[in-house]
């Protein structure tokens, strides 16, 4: 079977995109000029555009696209872009997508109220659209995704997360957004309930299967191929699946030595045999494994859905997201 890549997972709503790109470019300006300025510079740094994608072929699967699933789109996408500029400000992160970070320019303050801003544009564009449905699905995600960040900052400080707390993180903080695209979209595309359902289990488990994807790249890349250092994680002491299962493989002793060098990760040689500790453990496959379980069950909730070409970039999106390198 021949993979395909995020350009060819989008064909079926290749014209569709392009009447997002530019309703989320209307969305995000402003008349205040400082606002508008950061506007402009973050319509610059094109992302993978994973969120709208999904909620486009989430409506068509299901349905049809249609204002309702533009306004969905777009919804998801402002709040998305908004944690990504508060992420920054609480990582102290300087750069995202190879561009200056939005506080390493203008500095938290003008970043944390920028985030705010882009958040409230898309809950007035959901309020002026009159999509309460919508409403009440992305209010439960961004607590979820607060409860998800703050519990993963608690347990990191303690070091102690085990995997029933990683997948509850997980799930709340990175899954929960991806299950709501696919809600959206299905809300917006069909008013079949069991569609909805099928959607949400699908974009959950997509969610989860992308995020232990994203852990596993911690420990196996290169920071030409995934953007990103390797071990980037262990240095910022978040213990993921591929480490949690590590950990779980060897006496209490040696567990113990391994959490030492977690929390000294300051040093290169600590995170060098950390992630030795976790490929010789065998907690590279173990991930692998749990994700390849997440994508047949994501694959398993689309056979409710009539076939069609959006079912099949939807199978083949979920085969990108257990593929990528970055």
């Amino acid at each position: 079977m021949i993979k395909k890549g995020l350009s060819e997972i989008s064909q079926p709503i290749e014209q569709e995109l392009d009447v997002f790109e530019e309703l989320f470019k209307k969305s995000i300006r402003s008349k205040v000029t400082l606002v508008d300025l950061i506007a402009r510079y973050i319509i610059r740094q094109k992302g993978k555009k994973i969120r709208p994608l999904l909620v486009l072929l989430s409506a068509k699967v299901a349905g049809t696209i249609n204002e309702r699933t533009y306004r969905g789109a777009v919804l998801v996408e402002l709040l998305h872009t908004a944690t990504l500029v508060h992420d920054d400000v609480v990582d102290n992160a300087d750069k995202r997508r190879g561009y200056w970070s939005i506080n390493a320019i203008f500095k938290n303050k003008i970043a944390v109220l920028m985030g705010d801003y882009l958040l409230s544009r898309g809950l007035m564009i959901a309020v002026e659209g009159k999509d309460y449905d919508f409403l009440e699905v992305i209010t439960r995600t961004v607590k979820r995704m607060s409860e998800g960040e703050l519990l993963q900052i608690r347990k990191t400080r303690k070091l102690d997360i085990d995997e029933q707390t990683y997948f509850q993180i997980i799930s709340d903080k990175t899954a929960s957004l991806l299950e709501t695209c696919c809600q959206i979209g299905s809300l917006s595309g069909s008013s079949n309930s069991e569609y909805h359902e099928a959607m949400r289990i699908f974009g959950e488990s997509i969610g989860i299967a992308f995020q232990i994807r994203d852990d596993i790249l911690d420990y196996e890349g290169s920071l030409s191929t995934i953007g990103k250092p390797v071990g980037g994680d262990i240095k910022e002491k978040k213990i993921t699946l591929p480490l949690i299962y590590s950990l779980n493989q060897v006496p209490k002793n040696e567990a113990d030595k391994i959490r030492k060098k977690i929390k000294d990760s300051s040093k290169k040689e600590n995170v060098k045999d950390i992630i030795e500790f976790v490929r010789r453990s065998n907690g590279i496959n173990y991930a692998l494994e749990t994700a390849h379980k997440y994508s047949l069950k994501a694959k398993e909730a689309l056979k409710i859905l009539p076939d069609s070409q959006s079912k099949i970039a939807l199978e083949a999106l979920v085969d990108f997201v257990i593929d990528r390198k970055n």
